[in-house]
């Protein structure tokens, strides 16, 4: 039995999600799961294929290009991948946006049971994943045939292990259930890092009070290099749109750094933040939750704190 792991194509490149997902297949090789291979699907997709090929730990690369993947639609994947899923064990795709509508598709296709967000592996059968919003860690068990999982990449080594060099095999395409159809997608665009990738972020909260106070938040990440993220509750107020929602119900990040203003520190925002390796908290209110995991917390009125932050850069720079 082999390893299947799922690589998001976008924009005719292969995501940078796919790299912990690997990280994650190659402790279950390690435990006796078997090769690793790896699927990408899409349109014109012959430079996403080679870069998969030279991810250290990949033995093989399946690619199936045609146009019905020109989109990557959850229902003609999961059907390609339910095709596949004979001779393999594990079934592995990142926790993102990507994955959780794919492999949920997959699972019930397959009669199986999803293990969801895994953030370490025991066994071949046996996986550590949060629950209670992060606040507590399951350890879950399968006897299902295939494993169907999706991977919290934070919690796996996300640097790009190159110096493989896996064959690329040409494979078919699936039936397309025609049940759905792309029409149009609107993108966010910014020279600051990706989210979920960044090494630094700065997040605002609903103390920022307005999303024209948000223009402090981007002057700070603009000074460090980071990503700009933000609260559930700042992106339900219309401050900033959803996708620099951080959170349980949002992306989950692990920086190097993160600096939380303005931001309470509800279980919800914790649960996709806490894993960072510095967290800063400005709050001016001392009993915010939010100081009980920062390493640093400042005590003050952010619209000051702030724009002496930015001076105090200016200066070491």
């Amino acid at each position: 039995m082999s390893i299947l792991v799922i690589g998001e194509i976008f924009e005719g490149a292969l995501r940078s999600s796919v790299y912990p997902t690997v990280t994650a297949a190659k402790q279950l090789s390690d435990k006796g799961a078997g090769d690793i291979h790896l699927l990408v699907a899409g349109k014109d997709i012959g430079p996403a294929a080679e870069a998969a090929a030279k991810i250290d730990g990949v033995a093989k690369v399946l690619k199936v290009d045609a146009e019905t993947y020109a989109h990557p639609l959850a229902e003609p994947l999961s059907l390609l991948i339910k095709g596949m899923a004979e001779g393999y064990s594990h079934i592995l795709a990142p926790a993102d946006t990507f994955g959780k509508n794919v492999m949920p598709r997959v699972a019930a296709l397959l009669d199986v049971a999803q293990i969801s967000e895994i953030s370490e592996v025991l066994e071949q059968d046996t996986f550590v994943r949060p629950i209670y919003a992060g606040n507590a860690m399951a350890t879950v068990q399968s006897k299902d045939s295939i494993k169907i999982i999706t991977v919290r990449g934070t919690n796996f080594d996300g640097a790009a292990p190159e110096g493989g060099s896996a064959s690329v095999e040409d494979a078919g395409a699936g039936d397309d259930p025609a049940v759905s159809s792309f029409v149009g997608q609107e993108l966010s665009k910014s020279e600051r890092p990706e989210l979920t990738s960044a090494k630094i972020v700065v997040s605002g909260g609903r103390g920022m009070g307005s999303g024209e106070n948000f223009k402090h938040i981007e002057a700070l990440a603009d000074k460090l290099g980071a990503a700009v993220g933000a609260s559930r509750a700042a992106v339900d107020a219309g401050f900033v749109p959803n996708d620099y929602q951080v959170g349980q119900t949002g992306k989950v990040v692990a920086p190097e750094l993160y600096i939380a203003v303005g931001i309470s520190g509800a279980i919800q925002h914790l649960a996709g933040m806490k894993d960072s390796k510095v967290i800063v908290a400005i709050n001016k209110d001392e009993e915010a939750p939010i100081f009980q995991v920062a390493d640093y917390g400042l005590v003050a009125d952010l619209f000051q704190a702030l724009p002496e932050l930015e001076q105090e850069i200016d200066k070491v720079k």
